[in-house]
Parts: C-alpha cells; structure tokens; sequence
C-alpha cells in the first residue's frame, strides 16, 4: 500500500517545479499581484474551464492554441481580462511575445482573476515579470500573489511513496472566495507533478476529480468568466502509478476546494450536505447543490437557526423525484424530521441549535428512494459578504 506525506512547498515540491510572486504595481501599495510556475522541462498539461459561456480571454487562448505541454504559466490578480473581445487574447500574445525574448519559455499560458471588462495593463505585466526568478522555490509567494478578495493563501504539498520504495510529489495553490458556485467558480487551481502522465489522461482525471471537489462547492450561487484548474506533469520521475496519484489528486484537490469554502466571503461556517437514498448518483448531486446554492438556507446558516422547513424546500426544488412520507432531515446525529413526520419540539429544537453553532457540520437529507448520494459543500452567507462585494473595485 502507498503512503501518503505532508510536506512544504506548494506547488514547488515536486521536482523541477519553480514559483513565485511579485509586486507588478496592479494592486495598491506594492502587494504582491503576479505569479509564475516554472517547469525546467517542459509537462504536459490538462484544464478544466468554467461552464459560464463568457469565457475570459485566458481560457479562449489556451483553447484556440490548444495547448498540450508548456514550462510556463503567468498569474495575474486584479483583473479578469473577461469581456474584453478580441483584444484580450491580443494583449495575451504581446505579453509572451515580449517575454519570449528574455525567458526560456515554450507554449505559455496565462491566468488571470479580479475585474471584468477591463483590459490588461500589459507594459506593467511585462515590467512585472522581468522581476521572475526561474530558479525561486517559493510556491507560498505565488499563492499570496494570485490572491484577490482571499483571506489567506491556500496551498498543500504531498509526497507519495510506493511500496517498491519509489515516490513522487504533488503540489497544488488555489485561490477564491467569492462569485463561488457548483459549476467551478471565481476560482484558480494550479496542480503539479513529477510523475509521467500524458495530456489526455491529465483532461481525464481532472474531469473524474473536479466533480465531486470544485464542482461541489459553493459559496454565493455565482460562476465566474474565468475558473479554471490547470494540473502539469513534467514526468521528472519517468513513471505513473494510476491507483495512487488518483487517491492523491483528489485529496489534494478536495482539501483547496474546502479551503475555498472556509474562506468564503465574511463565512464563519463550512457546512456539507449529504444526500442520500436518492433515484440516482445524478439526482443526489442536484439536491445537495440546490441545498449549497440557496440564499435561504445559506442565511439560515448564518443565523444558526435550525429551520428544516428550508431544507425541505431546497430538496423540493431541486426538480428530481421525492416523496415528502419518505424524507427524513438530520443536524448531524439530531433528527428534525423523520420520514416525513415533523419531530421539532423545544428539545429538539436546542440540540440541533447547538450543532448549527458549530464552525463545521454536515446536514443530511435521506430521500428514502434509492441508493444515490452525493455530497456537497457551503458557507454561511452574511452581512461582510455584502460589505465586501459591494466595494469590490475598489
């Protein structure tokens, strides 16, 4: 059996993977904005996109390029390049165009977050970069410089090792904390390894993975112009083993996607739905993301109030097949309702209020159906939320 080890480094932990973060003068007071990741030999590379049909210049450009290998990808913060036409993905190709002359770079792809339809200040992002030290190991600088509404940088790192005594590493950053929505969300992700897998296996895995960790989450009902997951393999250690990368990528992607949710704009809590005894797998989901998603049950949420009537309505508006005689709702192990029949009473009532109190917990909704389940994952939503979106440009 393989095992699985914390270690530091972010992003930079697996072998030949560089990374940092600089001041670019995109945001005030000199704080760190621009961020690369540098393979010394070129990966392959797979993404996962937002599902929003205004797709931000970023993502168009590494579609209409097709990218499949690279050593370089360019974060910036502070501005989307969303809604920005033809000139985004132009502005894209005047930045490499310039760096191609000055770093070692093959197939480049940029990232981007922060405010829609406004375009790049591309002689700041070139001056920014010209700063880049290809040899820096600092995979947490990177992750405070792709930083926007955050309040704090998400990174983990993990080293494997083989029962034949063979190991590896993976790395991985994300950033959001709001405009966060099963369907991806405002939300960077960037994996890397050094193990030897191909781009196609890479699109395949993400797609598997990010179902049940970034598609899971939601922090406000809103999908970004701009979500992506980007995982590079440069094959460092020249092998793959399947079964215990699949394991780790999903720990690693599940453990940034709760981090997402932890940080979710002026949230206090992080709450998961598990749905069971649904007709399918399919139906669980769209349960437990219609119960993540609604504002009525995120401010119950907020206010601890142990309200099963919002639950049982997020369940009946999910549009999949239920029958109120068979639902039975739970605070963790305080049963509100039980197939159907309503037990709230004050006692009740004070147990389950305890467990909203808590910072985690887990609401669980059995339909009484079949055997499908799925399980998401939510933040409260309150009075910063709206402080913080209200100000946003500024």
């Amino acid at each position: 059996m393989f095992k699985q080890f914390s270690i530091n480094g972010g992003v930079t932990a697996p072998e030949g993977f560089f990374a940092d973060g600089v001041s670019a003068g995109l945001k005030k007071d000199e704080q760190l904005d621009l961020a690369f990741i540098y393979s010394d030999k070129v990966a392959n590379v797979g993404a996962i996109f937002t599902s929003n049909r205004f797709q931000a210049a970023p993502l168009k450009h590494f579609q209409r390029e097709d990218i499949k290998e690279t050593n370089f990808l360019l974060i910036n913060s502070k501005n989307a390049n969303a809604m920005t036409g033809e000139k985004g993905i132009e502005d894209i190709e005047t930045i490499f165009s310039s760096l191609s002359q000055k770093l070692p770079i093959k197939n480049p792809i940029m990232s981007s977050t922060g405010v829609i339809g406004v375009h790049l200040p591309t002689d700041k992002i070139i001056a920014g970069a010209e700063k880049f030290d290809l040899n820096s190991k600092n995979g947490e600088m990177a992750s405070k410089a792709i930083m926007t509404t955050d309040a704090y940088p998400k990174e983990i790192a993990v080293k494997v090792e083989l029962p034949d005594g063979r190991t590896y590493s993976v790395g991985g950053m994300a950033k959001g904390a709001g405009m966060i929505n099963p369907s991806m969300a405002t939300m960077l992700a960037f994996i890397t390894t050094d193990l030897q897998i191909d781009s196609e296996t890479i699109k395949s895995l993400l797609q598997e993975t990010t179902r049940t960790t970034f598609n899971a989450i939601s922090v406000d009902g809103d999908t970004s112009t701009n979500d992506s997951v980007f995982l590079l393999a440069n094959g460092k250690k020249e092998f793959y083993d399947e079964i215990s990368f699949k394991a780790t990528l999903q720990m690693v992607m599940k453990y940034l996607a709760l981090q997402i949710v932890k940080d979710g704009e002026g949230a206090k809590k992080m709450v998961s739905f598990h749905v069971t005894g649904a007709k399918s797998d399919s139906d669980a989901e769209k349960v437990a993301k219609t119960l993540g998603d609604s504002l009525l049950v995120k401010t119950a949420l907020f206010g601890e109030d142990p309200n099963w009537g919002r639950i049982a309505m997020g369940v009946g508006a999910s549009g999949v097949e239920v029958d109120e005689t068979r639902l039975t709702i739970s605070y963790e192990d305080v049963t509100v309702l039980k197939d159907g029949e309503n037990l709230f009473d004050d006692e009740v009532e004070q147990r389950a209020y305890k467990v909203m109190s808590r910072p985690e917990f887990t609401v669980y909704c059995d339909l009484g159906i079949g055997d499908g389940s799925f399980k998401s994952y939510a933040c409260d939503l309150g009075y910063e939320y709206v402080k913080i979106n209200a100000d946003y440009r500024t």
